[in-house]
């Protein structure tokens, strides 16, 4: 069985995590604090989840989801995610990550900078525009008539392929939206942003978003917006 590293522990990561385990995948959780600090992770998930360092988490991952603040990305060594699919959770936050030059002016994309950095990896957005709660409750068997559709974005197209056998059975539908350059269209405060998976922005009724949805908001994507 395929095993999934995840580094950084946080609300997508640990959901992810879960979603995985349920779905009978081997985990291994880390974030910059050491395993040490995961214990009640672990013991929730379970025997199929382990903590281990960041790098651990690498090596270990056959995918590895990539779901650290923007602004700490250059604290991770690339070395042990040559040659691996990372899947890029990440988000731009000005008042957490610092500005960044190259996303204040268009010239990059969140997904982008983390492609950079990570050079020598196969690089796939995914999971950044759909809030933890939604995504832990909304995953659904494949076929299920109010199944729910993610979206990714990459440059390599058998990283694409491997990271939608991966979501499709975490529970939820694929929609490819093209390469990291055009990845910015669901970005965060674009109209594919979180909102998609709710009905007028109330997070309290959130609503599966199938690919006519997605196409529909995806063509409201304004890059002069952050």
């Amino acid at each position: 069985m395929t095993t999934i590293g995840i580094i950084g522990s946080g609300n997508i990561g640990t959901t992810v995590a879960k979603l995985a385990v349920d779905a009978g995948y081997d985990v291994v959780v880390s974030n910059s604090r050491g395993p040490e600090t995961l214990t009640e992770v672990v013991d929730q998930l379970g025997s199929k989840v382990r903590a281990a360092t960041s790098t651990e988490a690498a090596e270990a991952g056959d995918i590895v989801v990539f779901t650290i603040p923007l602004g700490k990305i250059d604290q991770v060594d690339p070395a042990p995610l040559a040659g691996k699919v990372v899947l890029d959770t990440c988000n731009y936050y000005p008042e957490r990550d610092g500005d960044i030059a190259a996303l204040d002016s268009k010239q990059d994309t969140t997904t982008g900078l983390v492609q950079q950095h990570l050079a020598s990896s196969k690089v796939v957005k995914a999971f950044n525009n759909i809030f933890f709660q939604h995504l832990a409750s909304m995953a659904r068997p494949a076929g299920a008539p109010d199944r729910n559709t993610l979206m990714i974005a990459g440059d390599d197209a058998d990283a694409k392929r491997r990271a939608t056998e991966l979501i499709e059975t975490l529970g939820y539908d694929v929609y490819d939206t093209g390469s990291i350059a055009d990845s910015w269209r669901f970005q965060r405060d674009q109209a594919a942003y979180v909102g998609v998976y709710t009905r007028g922005g109330d997070y309290e009724n959130p609503v599966p978003a199938d690919a006519e949805r997605i196409e529909s908001l995806l063509s409201q994507a304004d890059r002069s917006i952050r």
